[in-house]
């Protein structure tokens, strides 16, 4: 139940950042997130320079963008972060313009990044809120991983260093939410929101 000051304040337009070391459930979290509370989430759109897959639509899924385009819009300063996938030679970011006209029209909007991108938006947006999504341990996050049995050991310790790079790198984050329970971790984060909702 929210109060009559804190309905106010979440008609304002914000942007929350989450992030977290890839098997640590933020996909899971965030939808349950999104179905299960009444702040006006939605999650931004990100552009891309690959191909649309089969079903995809420009503008809900990803804006589709040429390399050349892409490239030019960076040059410009239109992204808040941007990153080039090595295995396939794609570019992704975040469009400063499609969040900043989500939060005006009144959006909690979620971008789900990494640590490198995260300290990119928060330099262009000091106002957003940051959320860090960790595991109970690092041995249970490999346990996870190894759970899934879609990646080679190789990859998995890719992945493993990376995470132990990105749990170092997180203290700059307003808050930790610890997935060791869904159901707990969801709580912490709706609490989350109900704090910034009645912060100024």
């Amino acid at each position: 139940m929210t109060t009559e000051s804190e309905e106010k304040n979440i008609k304002k337009g914000r942007v929350i950042v989450v992030s977290g070391p890839s098997g640590v459930g933020k996909g899971t979290l965030l939808r349950r997130l999104f179905a299960e509370t009444e702040f006006p989430l939605s999650l931004s759109v990100s552009a891309t320079t690959r191909g649309p897959r089969p079903g995809e639509k420009n503008g809900v899924d990803y804006w589709f963008l040429t390399r050349e385009d892409f490239l030019a819009r960076r040059e410009r300063g239109e992204f808040l972060e941007s990153f080039e996938v090595y295995a396939g030679g794609n570019l992704y970011g975040t469009l400063h313009k499609t969040v900043e006209d989500a939060v005006n029209a009144g959006r909690w909007v979620v971008l789900e990044i990494d640590v490198k991108g995260a300290k990119s938006v928060v330099e262009k947006i000091p106002e957003a809120t940051t959320v860090f999504i960790a595991p109970p341990s690092i041995e249970e996050l490999r346990r996870r991983l190894e759970g899934r049995g879609s990646e080679s050991r190789e990859e998995i310790d890719k992945r493993m260093a990376q995470a132990q790079t990105e749990i170092d790198s997180s203290d700059f984050y307003q808050y930790r939410v610890v997935n060791d329970e869904l159901d707990k971790a969801l709580k912490e984060l709706i609490d989350v929101l109900k704090k910034e909702s009645r912060a100024n």
